[in-house]
């Protein structure tokens, strides 16, 4: 079974008040699919499909960030997601890897970026589907903004994030620079693929992305 890879462009490399995003030198940053659709990531910078209204926590003063602590468990109640967060790195291709098919209830948490409630854009990866039925982020187009998503850490605290925004984007026109390199505050993306199925070597045509903001943190 193809694997589609489709190339990330416009990485940030630069330090910033949060971790690095650890970008491979002169290796586009790619995602690779889940199964034979794709949770790939496209290609550069380009108009949404669609974009929903900023939610009410983009108002609010933004809570303080927090040190690093790599993410562990993942609850988004509108979409009834509860599931483990694993970390996934570069593969020795220079894709982003992603839990393994036989764990694809699970979500991945790109350690080369910040980890949930630091500084800069966290980004979460997970399936939609595969060939025995929904997986993890099935139902991620649904959120809404003003939903909340909860992220578990390894220290024991739980930093809350506010959905603003979910968007889809054809995978040859992904802004780069709102994904990964938006370093006003403490943002968590969550991305799997959607739209159009086209098979081959791409899968689905587009990603679905939720953005969010740190809204709150708490102990577990």
């Amino acid at each position: 079974m193809p694997r589609p890879t489709v190339d990330v462009r416009r990485l940030p490399s630069r330090q910033r008040a949060g971790r690095r995003w650890r970008v491979p030198l002169a290796v586009v940053l790619v995602l690779l699919g889940v199964f034979v659709t794709g949770v790939g990531l496209g290609r550069s910078a380009g108009r949404p499909w669609t974009a929903l209204a900023a939610g009410a926590g983009s108002e609010r003063g933004a809570p303080d960030p927090l040190p690093a602590s790599r993410p562990v468990g993942l609850t988004v109640p509108a979409i009834r997601v509860t599931a483990p967060v694993a970390p996934v790195g570069l593969a020795a291709d220079g894709t982003i890897a992603v839990p393994p098919l036989d764990r694809h209830q699970e979500t991945g948490w790109y350690d080369g970026g910040p980890t949930p409630g630091e500084t800069g854009p966290a980004v979460i990866v997970g399936h939609a589907d595969t060939t025995s039925g929904p997986s993890v982020f099935h139902d991620l187009r649904r959120l809404r903004p003003g939903d909340r998503i909860e992220v578990t850490r390894q220290d024991r605290s739980v930093v809350v994030f506010e959905v603003t925004s979910v968007e889809r984007f054809d995978k040859d026109a992904l802004p780069g620079d709102r994904v990964y390199d938006d370093y006003r505050g403490s943002g968590l993306r969550l991305i799997t693929c959607g739209g159009r199925f086209v098979g081959g070597s791409v899968g689905y045509a587009d990603n679905v992305i939720a953005f969010a903001t740190l809204v709150g943190s708490r102990d577990s």
